[in-house]
């Protein structure tokens, strides 16, 4: 079962300010107007072709009357970590991608249907916002459920219903099918998800390499969550990842995702009195394909603030500028308890500032108090 919330960041400022109820909305990314790039848009505002990535300046051409509104990083990550609690109250297993989408194992359930809707009803009831729910025998075909009835819709891709679900799907719609592989694809005469599902795993891995293995293997697997399972001996890794509705090439865009993924890395990280030692960076976009690196740093942490920086090292030593970037996903692995006693003052006064701003969020609600955006107005180096 894949929960993809619909237009998450829009959605809770509509929630939270009546203002904003039933009008065009854009969330940016910066606290500029008409120099910025839009996060997310209202439902509202889709319907005048706005859609994430798109600088403000376009948007409000094609819909003058449009209400702007900064991202606020602390309500969309307290509201997605509520979300999760509510999925964990019903012992099922559960991952978290993304901060705008979950998964449940329902395997064993004989009405899985019956518990979406559950889901859903609660999700609406607290928050105000709704969620649109898939549900498949993997999370690939779960996810592309999850977009064909939305908002607030609920599909369940049978064995029974697959191919012809499949065959009113576009292949772009597929998650993994970027603009470089759509023209593979087109080229191919592969148009709809069905056609993509008669090829053979040779076919498509002639044409395709692994990517087409992996296109052939998704469609007809059982697999369990798309996320690295825990065992009792604790979780090897933290991570999680974003994918824009549109290619984006404004930094501040990318970095202001980047910033965000890695506060919510951090919080679980304290959570768990874990520190990271090894940071990994995903990016997938049209000329890089699925780009991957990953550095091991002298010093461990569970500083949201650190990740980033660390985080955008990696990008800068990689890309001189910025490249064509369609989804991205950060990564903390090397962990450790945090048994570490700072030596330096500088390094106590942090932890001590991290344990405040935890109290605080715990006593008052989570992200009561959360970062600030860094303006970088130099190059990392």
């Amino acid at each position: 079962m894949h929960f993809d919330m619909d237009a998450f960041f829009a959605s809770i400022e509509q929630a939270i300010n009546p203002h904003f109820k039933g009008k065009p909305l854009i969330v940016g990314s910066r606290n500029s107007k008409f120099h910025t790039v839009v996060c997310a848009a209202s439902y509202e505002a889709k319907v005048f072709g706005i859609t994430a990535g798109m600088p403000s300046i376009e948007a409000f051409k094609l819909c003058p009357k449009l209400e702007f509104i900064a991202a606020d990083q602390g309500k969309y990550i307290w509201t997605s970590q509520e979300i999760l609690k509510i999925l964990k109250s019903y012992n099922l297993p559960v991952a978290y991608p993304s901060i705008d989408e979950f998964q449940m194992d329902v395997s064993g359930l004989n009405n899985p249907q019956e518990l979406a809707r559950t889901i859903q009803k609660q999700i609406q009831e607290r928050f105000k916002i709704t969620a649109s729910v898939g549900i498949a025998k993997n999370w690939i075909l779960a996810k592309l459920a999850s977009k064909l009835k939305k908002p607030n819709g609920l599909e369940y891709i049978t064995d029974e219903n697959l191919e012809q679900i499949l065959s009113l799907v576009p292949a772009k719609k597929l998650c993994g099918v970027g603009e470089k592989t759509k023209l593979i694809l087109d080229n191919l005469g592969i148009k709809t998800c069905l056609d993509l599902y008669h090829k053979s795993a040779g076919f498509l891995e002639t044409n395709l390499g692994a990517t087409g293995l992996n296109f052939y293997y998704s469609l007809r697997s059982k697999d369990s969550l798309n996320t690295i399972q825990e065992d009792d001996s604790g979780p090897k890794s933290v991570g999680h990842s974003y994918t824009f509705p549109r290619v984006s090439v404004n930094t501040g865009f990318i970095q202001a995702w980047i910033r965000l993924l890695s506060e919510m890395i951090a919080v679980r990280l304290r959570e768990q009195n874990l520190t990271a030692k090894t940071i990994h960076i995903w990016l997938n976009g049209p000329e890089i394909g699925n780009f991957r690196a990953q550095k091991s740093f002298s010093e461990h942490t569970s500083n949201g603030q650190e990740i980033y920086l660390k985080a955008l090292k990696i990008m800068a030593k990689n890309f001189p500028k910025t490249p064509q970037v369609r989804a991205l996903g950060i990564t903390c692995s090397g962990l450790l308890i945090n048994n570490y006693l700072p030596l330096l003052a500088e390094d106590k006064k942090r932890g001590d500032l991290s344990k405040t701003i935890d109290k605080i969020n715990c006593r008052f609600g989570e992200n009561t108090v959360y970062p600030a955006v860094i303006e970088l107005t130099q190059k990392i180096k």
